[in-house]
């Protein structure tokens, strides 16, 4: 019997066999509608078989001969039957992907093997759920910003968690009037350029020579730092500096103050702790004060990093014993690194605060005059530490700065590793934590009119040894590039000690005190009694852990305790030495 492919008919009207009731039959006579069956499919099936011509027809005797033929050529195309669908079902089941590898080896007798029993994670995720994955985390992300935007304050290192236990740095009395209360946003919209160059009226002083043998050292051949007991740093007021009294007599004048006490001002948006400045009005001339005791002198340490410091006084690593520990470190790096018994650079005037018979720390007063308008000029009283020679033979005027690691565990970056390949990198730490610290050095250094500052870093022998030091390396800048590198902007720094003395020359005669607020970005302006901070003022005793000793007292009690420790460590050294030698002689014998 002949395979008969029948007639294929022609549709005019698109694709497929025509709707005609009258078209020709197909495969033997067979109506192509009728005698093909249809299966409902869904556009998520797999695409299977048209024509199966392999497949058994069925069971012999469940059919006629007539209908044996009929069957064949009908079966070909149905796939709906019982069998047909187990089949493909068992086909479905059975496809699995292949894994090359190897399957775990558990053992199968034990106390452990039924819990190392796992159920297997599927192979493949739908995607309606790795789609509501991603969007799950795109709003986890989306949260986490914005809650850490609100968290975080506008201006650098700010730390909610600080409003809790910070305190003011001076007792706020009752009989004290708040004034104004500015906040730091209004300073960071500030702009003022000062016309004219600063003129010089007096130089007083005398300065060494900058060793530059110390900008070649790096951390493997790191020097002790050196203590200089005997020479004294004075760190005297505006009011009680006799150049300035004369040149306030002598009306040069209206507005007076030292450097760092401008440099506070000018870095005022940066600051985080709390400090205070005295403002005096008499007749029509401003003198901006230190009070007695206060800790504007002290250095502080990490005052910008996210984390805070302790305030147990106890521990070595609190923020007060550091902040004395920085001052110490600074003190003593700016002598170590100056030429011995070289030639002295002097000035007009001798140093207007030395004795005598007091070894004076060499340092160059400059009385210098800025115009701001027609009738406000300041003068300020600048410090530069050390004198230096460029390339080209002119002489140059340094200013000299330490900074000090206590425990790289709490900054994060290891000096001894890092300085020598990573130097920006621990700059870039240094700048987040103690932005507010390396701004007022550049202020002062801009102010001072030094050509270049020298910053040296200094770390503990030990993290756990306060008393002793290294120096690890100095690095130079020059003031108006480091300034730019840190985004101090000079017109900035300018319009807020021009907006602050334009508010205090609005003032009656009298004494008022700027104080930075602990818990907030703002400074406030109080109205005192005009004896406040005299010695026969009498204010409210504080509890004794909340009273201030002045700074002075502080970095002198501090050196004592580490010139003790370092006799006492010289002395172990020196038993320890003999001993050793007796061992040694005995050894040879």
């Amino acid at each position: 019997m002949g395979f008969d492919v029948g007639v294929v008919p022609f549709n005019p009207d698109g694709w497929g066999p025509p709707d005609l009731p009258g078209a020709a039959p197909l495969l033997g006579g067979a109506v192509a509608t009728a005698s093909i069956p249809f299966a409902p499919f869904s556009r998520s099936d797999k695409l299977g078989r048209i024509a199966d011509w392999t497949r058994n027809p069925g069971h012999p005797g469940a059919h006629g001969h007539h209908g044996a033929a009929a069957v064949s050529r009908d079966s070909v195309f149905d796939f709906s039957s019982a069998d047909d669908s187990l089949a493909a079902a068992a086909e479905d089941s059975s496809f699995s992907l292949v894994d090359a590898k190897p399957p775990p080896k558990h053992p199968r007798f034990g106390p452990k093997w039924r819990f190392n029993q796992r159920p297997q994670l599927p192979q493949r995720r739908d995607e309606e759920v790795e789609a509501k994955r991603r969007e799950a985390e795109k709003e986890r992300a989306r949260r986490e910003r914005h809650y850490q935007n609100h968290r975080s304050h506008h201006h650098q290192g700010f730390r909610g968690n600080q409003q809790n236990t910070a305190k003011p740095s001076v007792d706020i009395q009752p009989d004290w009037t708040i004034l104004e209360q500015i906040p730091f946003a209004n300073f960071t919209k500030l702009s003022f350029a000062v016309a004219d160059q600063p003129e010089d009226l007096l130089v007083c002083g005398a300065v060494d020579s900058y060793d530059r043998a110390y900008d070649r050292v790096n951390p493997k051949t790191a020097r002790r730092l050196e203590r200089f007991k005997n020479r004294q740093f004075f760190k005297i007021t505006t009011t009680d500096d006799p150049i300035i009294r004369r040149l306030a007599e002598e009306d040069k004048a209206t507005v007076f103050a030292t450097d760092a006490i401008l440099a506070a001002l000018m870095c005022t948006p940066r600051s985080i702790l709390s400090w205070d400045i005295v403002v005096q009005r008499v007749g029509n001339k401003l003198f901006f004060d230190k009070r007695e005791g206060s800790q504007l002198d002290l250095l502080t340490v990490n005052e910008t990093a996210q984390e805070q410091l302790p305030e147990n006084k106890d521990d070595i690593n609190s923020a007060p014993a550091l902040a004395v520990e920085a001052t110490y470190i600074n003190q003593n790096f700016s002598q170590q690194v100056l030429v011995r018994d070289g030639e002295k650079v002097t000035f007009d005037e001798p140093n207007p605060f030395a004795s005598e018979n007091e070894e004076a720390a060499p340092v160059c007063y400059r009385y210098r005059r800025w115009k701001l308008d027609d009738d406000i000029s300041i003068i300020a009283r600048c410090e530069v530490h050390a004198a230096g020679v460029d390339p080209s033979g002119a002489r140059q005027f340094l200013t000299l700065n330490a900074l000090n690691e206590f425990d790289p565990k709490i900054t994060g970056v290891d000096w001894k590793q890092k300085l020598e390949s990573q130097r920006g990198a621990v700059l870039a730490t240094e700048l987040k934590n103690n932005a507010n610290k390396l701004a007022r050095w550049t202020a002062q250094a801009l102010l001072s009119g030094a050509d270049m500052m020298k910053l040296g870093y200094v770390s503990r022998v030990h993290p756990r040894d306060h008393f002793n030091h290294s120096i690890l390396t100095v690095m130079g800048y020059k003031p108006r590039d480091f300034a730019t590198q840190i985004n101090l902007n000079t017109a900035n720094m300018w319009g807020i000690v021009k907006s602050i003395v334009d508010i205090c020359m609005k003032f009656e005669e009298g004494k008022y005190v700027l104080v930075k607020d602990p818990a907030k970005p703002q400074m406030r302006i109080y109205q005192v009694p005009n004896d406040a901070f005299e010695n026969d003022y009498v204010e409210e005793p504080l509890p004794e852990e909340e009273q201030i000793r002045p700074a002075t007292d502080d970095v002198d009690a501090t050196a004592q305790e580490m010139d003790a420790a370092a006799e006492a460590e010289a002395n172990k050294a020196t038993t320890q030495g003999g001993e050793g030698e007796k061992s040694a002689d005995a050894a040879a014998a």
